[in-house]
């Protein structure tokens, strides 16, 4: 049990509320930073979210502000939870923070992708130890893990893994995470861990559309979906090894096959279900390229991570000379340089 700290959570989407709920039912105050005010004035009046996480009842230590600096300042835990679209901006307009500043708060990333680097992407720890001040250098810790927001502000059981390089950080967000119904586990691993958590939002895009697809198919059924899991793990695995990975077992861990698992299968996952409606509703249509869905992101009635997952993980395809077919699959959809149905043919199943 973690006592007498204060825990700022940059990011008022579902997770972000979940695992503020999780915090905040221990007894310790969490203050949640909400882009719209309305979220934040949902939270402070109605103790619920009701943009992201309706129907949820959330504790009186949860309070939210749409004030960023308010956020981050005084606290003794930071957890990043904005999308990785936006991550690096909100980073660089904290680090101004007092307590950020002089290296007082242990920093934990719980958003999920790729950014931007000098020649390729990079992971998110490595391209937000650049920006923060020198102490965070091998001290920021990532958390991923099978959890699907809704079930953890329900209490259901969840697994998830603190990877740091530092390993009195991970003990530290391993302890403050931790309950009876949220099981933390340690890592070294962050590389890896990080890798699984982007590249399973785009395995989960490839599983939607065949899922979609199998409703009117005598080719694509349960066996095909079970082939592309498989061979999504295979690609975690080779990009993950690639990018530095350092231990094996990441992978078929619950960081690995676990997350990989409860995103292509469960009917929570955004990246699934923007699978299926690209087949089903056409929602890629109006846009020509994947760089024009970028653009146009936030108009989507969700947010699919997978989409600037996918962007960044066929560069890093091409830089490392992999070949990665359910990302490239994927890519080509998004892309518009084919249809689901004709890069499943053309590529995936080659």
């Amino acid at each position: 049990m973690v006592d007498k700290n204060t825990v700022g959570i940059i990011g008022a989407g579902a997770w972000g509320t979940a695992v503020g709920k999780a915090i905040a039912q221990k007894g310790i105050s969490v203050q949640l930073w909400s882009f719209e005010q309305d979220v934040a004035d949902s939270i402070n009046n109605e103790h619920e979210n009701k943009r992201y996480l309706p129907g949820t009842k959330l504790p009186d230590t949860l309070t939210a502000t749409s004030d960023l600096i308010e956020a981050a300042s005084r606290k003794d835990y930071i957890i990043l939870a904005t999308p990785s679209l936006f991550l690096l901006g909100i980073a660089k307009q904290i680090i101004t923070v007092p307590n950020i500043m002089e290296g007082k708060s242990t920093i934990g990333i719980i958003t999920k992708g790729f950014l931007p680097g000098e020649d390729k992407p990079k992971p998110i720890v490595e391209v937000l130890e650049n920006y923060l001040p020198g102490f965070y250098k091998g001290n920021l810790v990532y958390i991923s893990g099978p959890s699907h927001a809704e079930e953890v502000a329900q209490g259901m059981l969840t697994g998830l893994i603190s990877a740091s390089i530092n390993p009195k950080n991970s003990i530290r967000f391993r302890e403050l995470l931790n309950s009876d119904s949220l099981k933390v586990y340690s890592s070294l691993d962050v590389v890896g861990v990080q890798t699984s958590a982007a590249l399973k939002n785009v395995i989960a895009i490839a599983f939607g559309a065949i899922d979609a697809l199998k409703e009117d198919s005598k080719i694509f059924g349960d066996n095909a979906e079970s082939l592309v899991l498989a061979a999504g793990l295979n690609e975690l695995m080779l990009l993950g090894k690639a990018m530095g990975a350092t231990h094996p077992e990441t992978f078929t861990s619950i960081a690995g096959v676990g997350d990989l698992d409860v995103t292509c299968r469960s009917v929570h996952g955004r990246n699934r279900r923007f699978g299926r409606d690209i087949v089903l509703k056409g929602i890629i249509d109006p846009y020509d390229n994947i760089d024009e869905i970028l653009d146009n992101i936030t108009k989507l009635p969700y947010l699919p991570e997978g989409v600037a997952a996918c962007k960044m993980a066929y560069q890093l395809m091409l830089a490392f000379n992999l070949k990665l077919n359910i990302i490239n699959f994927v890519y080509k959809v998004l892309n518009k340089e084919y249809t689901p149905k004709d890069a499943l043919e053309s590529i995936l199943f080659k």
